[in-house]
């Protein structure tokens, strides 16, 4: 998915959130609340985001969280993101409800369906499309991306994996592992740092302890349901971290409803990084050179083969903002512990 916004803002991160204080567990949380963000046209589909943000811009490797639906598209027009570049990460497609097509400059052609993760390597530059199938009348899932590390993000070149995982089942509810491991259960798709995605589903009442790495800071985004993390409240799209050194964390639904979270994790991902529309650099420079390439349609992204839109008189190609008058500062993140105050 494309960051769409016309004027991708700068932010320099500090600490924040604002947990519940009452009935909290062994771990500090803090919550990260969701941001509206409209993907473009006047019938927009509105996506909420909770990474990045001043609060906390990285979680281990991941950098970026759109959560979106349950959407009707007759009234949001669903999904139609025409081809735009990447640079220097990975996306990680993951669906609830409804299909969309994927096209890439790394002529890999797919649809993404719920409960299958596609994964998509950007390296030193891809670009793709995705739009919602026409048989889609429900859109919902999330759309998350990784930073590749320095030493790797020139060289991976356009990769893209799929992979249907198992339901792991535990008493009140069941797991879908799509990267890492977690409830014994390991996904075989290959990141470059360590990393951890899962969706979890618990039964009304059902409470989840989970035994987790204490080298990984770890997020729960929650998609429905009334859930607790270690005691604290996280509502419905917000994102709840917890720091590095935890080695148990519980997740209970307290509602009469099931509930649905999504669990990611990594390790602290040490590097600066500089993060503009859908380019994740090092410097300024590097950003300013990304955008000047794709605006002149250079080799460095490649063309999209079967891109069709919604609209026949839409745009073929979605062009980069301009940068801010600015130069654009590396992410500062905060320390990988969770803040309540």
């Amino acid at each position: 998915m494309s960051n769409l916004e016309p004027h991708p803002e700068e932010m320099e991160c500090e600490a924040g959130g604002s947990p519940d204080p009452q009935g909290r567990g062994g771990a500090a949380v803090e919550i990260i609340t969701s941001r509206d963000v409209p993907l473009g046209g006047p019938r927009a589909m509105t996506v909420k985001r909770t990474l990045p943000q001043r609060k906390r811009s990285l979680i281990g490797a991941w950098c970026f969280v759109d959560h979106y639906g349950p959407d009707d598209v007759s009234v949001s027009g669903g999904m139609d993101v025409a081809p735009h570049p990447h640079t220097g990460l990975q996306t990680v497609s993951w669906l609830f409800e409804g299909n969309v097509t994927h096209h890439d400059s790394g002529d890999n052609h797919a649809v993404v369906r719920p409960g299958e993760v596609n994964l998509m390597t950007a390296g030193a530059g891809i670009c793709h499309s995705e739009v919602s199938t026409q048989d889609t009348t429900v859109l919902h899932g999330v759309q998350l991306w990784t930073v590749l590390p320095d030493a790797v993000r020139e060289s991976t070149g356009r990769r893209f994996d799929h992979h249907v995982p198992e339901p792991v089942e535990f008493p009140g509810g069941s797991a879908l592992v799509f990267l890492g491991s977690l409830l014994g259960s390991s996904s075989p798709v290959s990141t470059f740092s360590p990393l951890l995605g899962a969706e979890l589903r618990l039964d009304p009442g059902a409470e989840l302890a989970l035994d987790v790495d204490p080298a990984y800071e770890h997020g729960l985004l929650v998609d429905s349901g009334d859930v607790t993390l270690e005691g604290v409240v996280v509502e419905p799209t917000a994102l709840a971290y917890t720091g590095v050194g935890e080695e148990r964390l519980t997740v209970r639904n307290t509602g009469s409803t099931p509930a649905r979270c999504i669990l990611i994790g990594g390790e602290p991902f040490g590097e600066e990084i500089v993060m503009w529309w859908n380019f994740i650099g090092r410097t300024h420079d590097e950003i300013a050179r990304y955008r000047d390439q794709w605006q002149a349609e250079s080799e460095r992204f490649g063309a999209v083969d079967g891109y069709i839109g919604h609209d026949p008189a839409g745009l073929t190609r979605l062009p980069a903002p301009t940068l801010p008058g600015t130069v654009l500062k590396p992410r500062v993140n905060p320390e990988s512990k969770a803040r309540t105050d």
